[in-house]
């Protein structure tokens, strides 16, 4: 039978239906009605899992007979074969022969019956929830081979304080496959966490290692350099200055402006280069020292560590050295 034929039998299967509805309470007919009318237009626009749940809504607010043919229906549409073979055979059993469908239910039970199998299930332990393809199907042990549909079905085993387990199965016409599905217990599935070990920790010798005091040494010549070089520097533009001052005086007219400057100049040379000279006398004077009296191959006492620190001011210096 065509889709476009099935969509007339729900519409006259309607009429039926709205009749036996007057039975009901009128506010159930009436809300029952509404549900059937709901289904029939979304059958017909080929919406069969909507229809679906239409038409199971009518059956639970008024149970009548010719509802179950609108079921079966879009089951078949659906291709859940195994669920509307018993909605089909829940109809007969319920309708009469004279039923104006009876016949041609009888007629899709015997081709619904060579698209279905059984699976049969068993947990270990037994209590477990079972579903097969997200459909429950009831708790372990159950009392029958459970009938499905053919093809690729998914079966899940859950229950409390188990891992949930999940097989699949391929069944064909008038199987029965026999499934079993050990739940492994929560405690004894999760692995336990490694033993993670730390690698040992290094052994630092908390002596200075020997050659600190040649570094130290070179430190302080490194400074004296600097420190003479900076002496030359300034003192070279002390010079300058000085001669720049002197050559301002003999010059006629010249500013009172610009021999203070060149005097402020000469004298703030003169003063970075003494202080200068000074450092550089000083730490090289101790550096000096440091060397004669350190052993080459002895660890340096803690009084042989130390810096250098050179404050420069724009008249004056002070140079802090400690060893």
């Amino acid at each position: 039978m065509t889709t476009l034929l099935r969509a007339i039998a729900l519409c006259f299967v309607t009429l039926l239906c709205a009749r036996a509805a007057g039975q009901d309470s009128p506010a159930a007919g009436r809300e029952a009605g509404r549900h059937f009318q709901r289904g029939v237009t979304l059958y017909a626009e080929a919406d069969y899992r909507a229809a679906l749940v239409e038409f199971r809504r009518a059956y639970a607010i008024s149970p009548h007979t010719a509802v179950l043919y609108n079921v079966g229906e879009a089951q078949y549409q659906l291709q859940d074969y195994a669920a509307a073979l018993t909605t089909f055979e829940r109809y007969l059993a319920e309708s009469t022969p004279s039923d104006t469908r009876h016949s041609e239910v009888e007629t899709t039970v015997e081709v619904l019956r060579s698209r279905v199998g059984h699976v049969s299930i068993v947990t270990l332990p037994a209590g477990a929830d079972v579903t097969i393809d997200d459909q429950a199907i009831g708790r372990t042990p159950l009392e029958r081979p459970v009938l499905v549909s053919i093809g690729h079905r998914k079966l899940v085993a859950s229950m409390p304080g188990r891992q949930p387990v999940t097989r699949y199965v391929d069944v064909a016409t008038d199987d029965n496959v026999a499934v079993t599905m050990p739940l492994p217990d929560v405690a004894a599935a999760a692995p336990s966490a490694p033993t993670k070990t730390l690698p040992p920790a290094p052994v630092v010798d908390p002596s200075p290692p020997s050659h600190s005091g040649a570094i130290w040494r070179g430190i302080g010549w490194t400074t004296t350099g600097l420190l003479a070089t900076g002496a030359i520097t300034f003192g070279i533009l002390a010079a300058t200055e000085s001669s720049d001052l002197s050559a301002a005086r003999g010059t006629y007219p010249v500013s009172q402006a610009t021999l203070v400057h060149d005097g402020n100049l000469t004298s703030a040379y003169s003063v970075l280069a003494d202080s200068l000279a000074i450092g550089a006398l000083v730490v090289g004077g101790i550096t000096l020292l440091s060397t004669f009296t350190s052993s080459p191959d002895g660890p340096p006492t803690p009084d042989h560590a130390g810096a250098t620190r050179l404050t420069v001011g724009p008249a004056s210096a002070r140079l802090e050295v400690s060893f």
